[in-house]
C-alpha cells in the first residue's frame, strides 16, 4: 500500500498577498493609516469579518422591516 504525501494545499506568495485585507480601503475617510495601526493579519481579518457581518445584519433588519409593511 502506498503512503499518501501530506496533502496540505500550497499557496504561493502572490495568492497570499491577494488575500491581505486593506483596512484603509475597507474603512475609507480616515486621516490615519489603519494598516499601520493594525499590522497583525489576524486583527485585519477580524475587522474585515466584523464589517461584513455588520452589513449582513443591516440587510437582515431591512428585510424584516420591509416584510412588516
Amino acid at each position: 500500500m502506498e503512503e499518501k504525501e501530506d496533502q496540505t494545499p500550497k499557496i504561493d506568495l502572490k495568492e497570499e498577498k491577494k488575500r491581505e485585507v486593506d483596512l484603509n480601503a475597507l474603512f475609507p475617510g480616515k486621516s490615519y493609516d489603519l494598516n499601520h495601526l493594525f499590522p497583525d493579519e489576524g486583527t485585519k481579518k477580524l475587522l474585515h469579518d466584523l464589517k461584513r457581518n455588520k452589513r449582513d445584519i443591516e440587510r437582515f433588519i431591512n428585510n424584516l422591516h420591509s416584510e412588516e409593511e
